[in-house]
């Protein structure tokens, strides 16, 4: 059976955006990115929110051939070669290929989606990832920890939700950044 992991990259005091939107902080490196891909090759479908999906869609529009780095363009393809699925109310249409739009995160639904699956799933956005941490759906979590402190904005984890976490993989790269890789106990 396929995991449901979140992951994001987040400021030391836990947000994925600060108070204007921004997460431009958040960009990884290519040590960061290159790691990140490594992750994400195992991942064949991403459950989004209209907001993530928006950011995400970009990766749709990297060409083959783009003066993008080895490692951006690796995670284009990866991007390109999952399924996704975009959870919204208002999102009419989606502009990627292999993407469909659901208007509500239906837990059993993704229990289903993981127990037929081949690969893992992630959740992406934190507003989603609320719905599944909620729903007991989530099984890991890979954070991504960058020193920065930006004092208030889009948390990275929800309130209201009580987890206990095991600690199974822990990295630190040359930028300050640590990967955080935990299994929700149950």
């Amino acid at each position: 059976m396929a995991k449901l992991i979140y992951s994001a990259i987040a400021s030391l005091d836990g947000y994925v955006a600060d108070e204007e939107g921004r997460f431009d902080w958040a960009a990884p490196d290519d040590q960061v990115h290159s790691f990140i891909n490594d992750l994400e090759r195992s991942h064949g479908t991403y459950l989004y929110g209209r907001r993530m999906y928006e950011v995400m869609s970009g990766w749709e529009a990297v060409p083959r051939d783009a003066d993008q780095s080895a490692v951006m363009r690796d995670f284009a393809e990866i991007w390109r070669a999952a399924d996704k699925i975009v959870y919204s109310r208002t999102l009419e249409a989606v502009s990627t290929a292999k993407t469909r739009i659901e208007r509500d995160l239906d837990p059993a639904a993704i229990r289903q989606l993981k127990a037929g699956a081949q690969r893992d799933v992630t959740v992406g956005g934190p507003d989603l990832a609320a719905q599944a941490f909620k729903a007991g759906l989530v099984d890991e979590c890979h954070l991504f920890v960058v020193p920065v402190v930006v004092g208030g904005g889009k948390e990275s984890l929800p309130g209201g939700v009580r987890l206990k976490l095991q600690l199974l993989d822990e990295r630190s790269f040359d930028n300050g950044v640590v990967h955080l890789h935990y299994r929700v106990a149950n």
